[in-house]
């Protein structure tokens, strides 16, 4: 068994954490002068998103590289005094500077790109094919479970919605109680919620006027959203869930989307769903395609001071999106 497993407590869990943090650091040579150079790894990082960026500024990269501004312009200044970096004035914006490496800040990052490059390859060498893959994606699952906004592997496929096949109800019951417990600390009567929601789906289906849609990513269920008949003329959309790798690839507006579609080709008038306020993504997904929000109400459920909403979609005509400008 792996000292990561779920079942060990976690003082291990931390413990092989640590452990693989050591291994990885000497590994790679993050305790030795960085890709053979008198810089360190932050360094370089900066000097990596000043070559690869189009428009390069300091908030950006301090944002996005989780850098103190301090920090960052001591780095920046250095870069300066090398004749490695230039700036100019923002366009759009005053109060910020266009950064842009020099002819010699490009000549200093080519040979530490090569041998970062290099370096990689070495890792990989005395690797099989098929070993080579068992690493990459173990790597692209520790991206994905640590930074689930992060972009997804490039040879993921598209998204494939389908009906439900036998355990999928119980897998949908199963994602809401972990998920909602690990990012919420909502407690197992949401989870025993769900499962009574679930249940009456399976007992009381009624498949002209009631859908469901299980989503899957490479053959693996990562999402699912329920229509069920509320009256005669309007439908309710149910247990929207997504695991957390499926974030960030618009499945939840498609699959939000599906339920629409089907509800207005179904003849339903209204489409109502109940959601709360601290599932701001959910939220913003309803929001977008024309839900509006018509109760809210505080209350205590799950064990936590909660507020539940009910959204309504008139279906007599299509909404358009409201897309935030970039």
């Amino acid at each position: 068994m792996s000292d990561a497993s779920p079942l060990l407590p976690e003082v291990a869990q931390v413990k092989a954490i640590r452990g693989f943090n050591r291994f990885y650091t000497r590994r790679i040579g993050v305790l030795d002068p960085y890709l053979d150079s008198d810089m360190s790894l932050t360094d370089v990082r900066v000097l990596y998103e000043l070559a690869h960026r189009a428009e390069a500024v300091a908030s950006e990269i301090g944002r996005d590289l989780h850098l103190d501004a301090g920090y960052l312009s001591r780095i920046l200044r250095g870069f300066e005094a090398r004749g490695w970096l230039r700036r100019q004035a923002h366009p759009r914006d005053a109060r910020q500077s266009l950064l842009a490496l020099t002819e010699a800040g490009h000549a200093a990052f080519a040979p530490l790109q090569q041998k970062s490059r290099d370096e990689a390859l070495a890792l990989l060498a005395p690797l099989g094919a098929a070993e080579r893959r068992q690493l990459v994606d173990a790597m692209a699952t520790l991206q994905a479970l640590l930074e689930p906004g992060a972009r997804p592997p490039a040879r993921r496929q598209a998204a494939v919605l389908r009906d439900p096949a036998p355990g999928d109800i119980g897998w949908v019951v199963q994602q809401h109680g972990e998920i909602y417990a690990r990012e919420y600390g909502w407690n197992s009567d949401f989870e025993a919620l769900v499962a009574d929601i679930a249940g009456q789906f399976l007992r009381k289906f009624q498949p002209a006027w009631e859908r469901c849609w299980i989503a899957e990513l490479d053959g693996e269920r990562v999402g699912a959203v329920f229509v069920v008949r509320k009256s005669a003329t309007t439908a309710q959309l149910r247990m929207l869930i997504l695991s957390p790798k499926a974030r960030g690839l618009g499945l939840g507006a498609r699959l939000t989307d599906e339920c629409i579609a089907f509800a207005r080709a179904k003849g339903y008038k209204k489409m109502v769903l109940w959601t709360n306020r601290c599932l701001t993504a959910a939220r913003g997904i309803y929001a977008a395609r024309g839900f509006k929000l018509v109760k809210s109400e505080p209350y205590e459920g799950f064990g936590q001071q909660l507020v539940g909403e009910t959204w309504e979609l008139k279906l007599t005509a299509a909404p358009v999106a409201q897309v935030s400008p970039k």
